[in-house]
Order: C-alpha cells, then sequence, then structure tokens
C-alpha cells in the first residue's frame, strides 16, 4: 500500500490531467449539442461496428451446428428422392415402413479422421452401434460419389475401408447400357482423383465421357454416380476390357458422409449362406 502511495504522489500530475480531460470532455459534450451529436454518432458507429464482429465470430462458433444440420436435412431429402418416408438421424425414430416398402435409409455422419496418402486408407466417423451402424454398410459422399465400406465399429464411433484402398471394390455399371465391371483404386495407384472400373465384358465398347454408378449388387443402392470414364477400353490378359475414370467423390475434402441403411442386407445375407458351395 505504501508503494501504492508513493506511485500515485510522485506522478500526480498525469493522472490529475487525465481526470480533468475526461471532465472537461464530458462537460463539453454535455453542453454542447454539435459536439454531442458527434459523439453519439461516433459511439454508435464504433458500438455497431463491435457488435458486427462479434456476431461474425458467433456465426464462426456456430459453424459445427449448422454443418450438422444441413448433413442431416440432405440425408432426409436424399431418402425422398427414392421415395422413401424416413430418414435415420441421430436420433433414430423405429418405423415399420408396410406401405412404401423402403429398402434403404441414410445416417449422416461427421468425418473425425480421414486419410488419403497412404496405400490402404481409413476414415473415422462419429457415429456407431448406438445409431445402428453395422460392419459392412455403404457409405457415400454428400454431393454425389462413393466413399467405402463400415470396417470396425464401437458404440460411438466407425472406421471406414475407404475406396482408397487396395482391398476395396465395389460392383459398378455403365450408365448408358448396364455394363458389369469392378470399381478398384488400382496397383500402384496413388492418385485420389482417379480409379479403375475392371472385368468388364470385351465385346462392351467403352467411350471417354461415359458416367459409371454402382449396380446396386451389394451395399450400394443401384445408381449412385461414381465417375467419369477418361481412359476407355484398356485391353487385360483374361478377356476383359478396363477403363481409368475421374471420381466424383474428393476424399481429400470429406468433412460428412451418409451411411446406407439396408434393411434387407440381414435377410439376403441369412438366404445366401444357404446355399452349399459349389452348388
Amino acid at each position: 500500500m505504501r508503494n501504492l502511495w508513493i506511485f500515485i504522489s510522485r506522478y500526480n500530475a498525469f493522472f490529475l490531467f487525465i481526470i480533468f480531460f475526461f471532465v472537461g470532455i464530458y462537460l463539453t459534450v454535455k453542453n454542447n449539442a454539435y459536439q454531442r451529436s458527434v459523439t453519439l454518432n461516433s459511439s454508435n458507429e464504433i458500438v455497431g461496428t463491435a457488435y458486427e464482429r462479434l456476431n461474425v465470430f458467433k456465426r464462426y462458433l456456430n459453424l459445427g451446428m449448422v454443418n450438422d444440420s444441413l448433413a442431416a436435412e440432405n440425408a432426409k431429402l436424399k431418402s425422398q428422392l427414392l421415395g422413401l418416408t424416413t430418414v435415420d438421424t441421430a436420433k433414430d425414430v423405429k418405423v415399420v415402413d408396410t406401405v412404401t416398402n423402403q429398402q434403404y435409409t441414410y445416417l449422416a455422419a461427421k468425418v473425425v479422421k480421414n486419410s488419403v496418402t497412404l496405400r490402404n486408407n481409413i476414415m473415422t466417423i462419429n457415429k456407431g452401434t448406438d445409431d445402428g451402424i453395422k460392419s459392412g454398410m455403404a457409405v457415400i459422399a454428400p454431393q454425389r460419389g462413393v466413399v467405402g465400406f463400415i470396417r470396425d465399429v464401437s458404440a460411438h464411433l466407425a472406421t471406414i475401408q475407404s475406396l482408397l484402398h487396395k482391398d476395396t471394390k465395389i460392383s459398378v455399371t455403365l450408365k448408358k447400357n448396364h455394363a458389369l465391371g469392378s470399381l478398384v483404386w488400382g496397383d500402384g495407384n496413388f492418385d485420389i482423383k482417379k480409379a479403375f472400373v475392371k472385368e468388364v465384358p470385351n465385346h462392351i465398347k467403352m467411350y471417354v465421357g461415359d458416367t459409371v454408378v454402382t449396380s446396386g449388387y451389394g451395399s450400394f443402392p443401384a445408381g449412385v454416380l461414381v465417375g467419369k470414364i477418361s481412359k476407355a477400353n484398356v485391353a487385360t490378359n483374361d478377356n476383359f476390357l478396363s477403363a481409368e475414370l475421374n471420381l466424383f467423390t474428393d476424399f481429400s475434402t470429406l468433412q460428412y458422409v451418409y451411411v446406407v441403411k439396408d434393411k434387407r442386407a440381414d435377410e439376403q445375407k441369412a438366404l445366401e449362406s444357404m446355399a452349399k458351395p459349389n452348388e
């Protein structure tokens, strides 16, 4: 306390100047209309600018919530495009559908980890068994394009075996003639925007610009856009053709994905397991 008084007494002239300065400004503004109006306008401008910047900051903090709501809304719209009546969200409501006989519903999930530079790329999403996620479910991109398959699942998280993985194979078809093929990333390929369609019958003619979509054989619904052919009719040694295509999915910017729930998947697996080998 003694040091404080010494400091104040040493600089008392400065403190008195500050006090008289603000008192003078107050009296000038109070007793003069012009100065009062100028001060009010200036203060309003400063306060308005401060509020504007504060609102920008608040909107930035709320971007995550906005993105979550948009992802859920997009999932709902995708379901409606398929003629469905319900869509899975973070708070799913189980509905027994006997009217539209829906097969697929979409669940929006946020990508919390992603890799694109490895030979076998895996991503992690923030949905798990508590949300009805199971291994083997298909995953698609928000705009268009395939992503991969659900691999391992915990209560609140799941990993996705990306298309950018040497073991990922997806059944696809040419949109114009329904010729079947297999979509793979390809040996020695590290371009995240490129993949290959293989095992296309050699009597099928493919052309640059042809659109490739999912065939519906497997976990993916039929007709999901995959990409466009950039190099066609590459001969192989097994009497089949292959093609190089540019993918629609941009794996480097994925923030949200849609997990495809097929309500007939368990029934189909159970039925197919009854078939005897080599029968």
